[in-house]
């Protein structure tokens, strides 16, 4: 019996030792192939190749065929990884967008406490130069770099603003740039407290529990973390939130990788602030990363209840690399799993299926436990244990609030103009359009034949498209016709029907200018309605607990 095990376990050995020898040629045999193509296009195609992009599209051709989350930085572009690994820039604190009537770029929206704001800069104010260099129809990346530079140097910016008819200028002191990973924390009614996370870049965790304090301060019986289209970030510092809730000692996350040295095990380390008080964490579709370890280790734990609707499903980690010349790379190194022992990445994580898109068969899925015995799956993202939805935008709504597009001018413009009518605005909980100022924005919009791509025409054309190719349409010409005569663009029509809706976008954007982010999140949670959902939920003690209780099986 002994020599037959031995035999198994050479033939296995000797197994192993093909398929590593196969592998290890198949990669010297392709990179040799690369090689050699690049060689012969070098010496014999047409025109002269820009080593740095023909490679760099190659290399990044590669990486496309693998994850979302697998990416390459050449030299001139690492500075935007160490951007996105820290949250940190130095520049002068504000989004810039471009003004599609003038071609040049404008000042969309100053931080609070941030250079932009300090000098006195804001929304619509157009760059017209920054030191000797002219500005005058640069892309928004040319003007981006050249607002940045390193922290503590200067510049004297030109500028002209909206009805001022001379050019202004100000000297500008560039600064190390960190958004606030907490825009807003405070109290709502009935003292349950509110905390919104918006990244888990450094030193969050202690911004979460500075907040956190001072709300039990104020008297909170009830807590709602706000991790809705948070992206992730830090895994160190997810797990540094959690702690703030569950005992020390226990095993948040363990990290799983081809390579030993990217296994990890994450303990909570700290006496926790509070393991009693009730929690709800509402969550979204682009919660991600960070943001799912957190709300998934809360739930399995049987430590809060996840509230909203099911998560993105990125259970990926990555890891920066440096490579020669000055490039870097990221590349995921390994999958995490939280508590119950579940991975919430999307079963299909290739560049084309992105995060969790489609339902997947309970069949393709595995079943979990909380720490109460709760059944959770894994198969992409985390299901909430309360599921509620947010209310939908129009299309037309998205497309008056996006940027960069011609259609979107009109909005941008009467909010600018707006501003420079009024030096306040009421509080952001009282801020209203009052009716005039709305048929005046609803005027603006039809004079200035605002378009959007309205799902509905899509559906249409395509239609008439089957149609001809099937020889249906000229037999039933006029029915066509009366279809897309009731399906036709009637922006008075439009504005009418969804004014709930393009107010709020409108009234939210002008908010944001007199009270920045912090007043853009008071001015929306006073209409949300998961918002006010969650805080029901969090002060109904029977409902709440009800959550945690496993469900009774079938027959029993």
């Amino acid at each position: 019996m002994r020599k037959i095990i031995t035999l198994i376990i050479l033939a296995v050995s000797v197994f192993a030792s093909a398929q590593k020898k196969n592998h290890n040629y198949d990669v010297a045999r392709n990179l040799e192939i690369f090689s050699a193509i690049y060689k012969n296009l070098d010496m014999m195609y047409v025109d002269t190749l820009d080593a740095s992009e023909v490679v760099g599209t190659g290399i990044k051709a590669m990486l496309r065929s693998l994850d979302p989350y697998t990416e390459y930085y050449a030299s001139d572009e690492v500075k935007n990884l160490k951007q996105m690994l820290t949250g940190k820039y130095a520049g002068i604190g504000a989004i810039v967008r471009k003004n599609m009537k003038t071609g040049n770029v404008c000042i969309d929206e100053p931080y609070f406490g941030m250079p932009a704001q300090e000098v006195g800069l804001r929304k619509g104010d157009e760059i017209i130069s920054i030191d000797d260099s002219t500005m005058i129809g640069k892309d928004v990346s040319y003007v981006s770099s050249h607002l940045r530079g390193d922290a503590g140097s200067t510049f004297l910016l030109k500028y002209k603003r909206p009805g001022v008819k001379k050019e202004l200028q100000v000297k500008v002191k560039r600064r190390a740039i960190q958004l606030p990973s907490v825009p807003y924390f405070g109290m709502l009614d009935d003292n349950v407290g509110y905390i919104n996370l918006t990244q888990f870049t450094e030193g969050c965790a202690q911004e979460v529990r500075r907040a956190f304090i001072e709300l039990r301060q104020q008297g909170m019986k009830g807590f709602i973390f706000d991790l809705r289209n948070n992206g992730g970030g830090s895994l160190q510092e997810a797990i540094k939130i959690v702690n703030l809730f569950v005992p020390r000692g226990l095993t948040l996350v363990k990290t799983k990788g081809k390579m030993s040295k990217v296994n990890h095990e994450y303990k909570t380390d700290s006496e926790p602030l509070d393991t009693v008080m009730p929690i709800v964490v509402m969550v979204n579709g682009s919660t991600a990363s960070a943001s799912e370890i957190t709300a998934g280790s809360l739930q399995d734990l049987d430590r809060a209840v996840v509230f909203g609707t099911r998560t993105y499903g990125k259970g990926l980690v990555q890891m920066p690399m440096d490579l020669p010349h000055n490039t870097s790379m990221k590349v995921t190194t390994s999958k995490y799993y939280i508590p119950s022992g579940r991975c919430i990445q999307a079963i299909n994580y290739k560049h084309t299926g992105g995060g969790y898109k489609e339902h997947i068969p309970d069949s393709l899925t595995h079943v979990f436990y909380t720490a109460n015995g709760r059944e959770v799956r894994d198969g992409g993202g985390i299901k909430p244990d309360v599921e509620f939805k947010s209310d939908t935008i129009p299309n037309i709504a998205v497309y008056l609030a996006g940027s960069g597009l011609d259609s979107t001018e009109v909005m941008f413009n009467w909010v600018v103009d707006y501003i420079m009518k009024h030096d306040s605005i009421a509080k952001p909980e009282e801020f209203k359009l009052t009716d005039e100022e709305w048929k005046d924005f609803s005027k603006a919009v039809v004079d200035a034949g605002f378009k959007y791509d309205r799902e509905t025409e899509k559906v249409y054309d395509d239609l008439i498209k089957v149609a001809k190719m099937e020889g249906y349409y000229d037999d039933n010409k006029d029915e066509f016709e009366a279809l897309k005569a009731k399906l036709s663009h009637n922006l008075a029509r439009e504005l009418e029907k969804h004014e709930r809706q393009i107010r709020r976008v409108v009234e939210m954007d002008i908010v944001a200018h007199y009270y920045y982010q912090k007043g853009a999140i008071v001015y929306q949670n006073g209409y949300d309605k998961q918002l006010k959902e969650a805080k029901r939920l969090v002060l109904s003690d029977e409902e709440y607990r009800k959550v945690f209780q496993p469900q009774q099986k079938k027959g029993k």
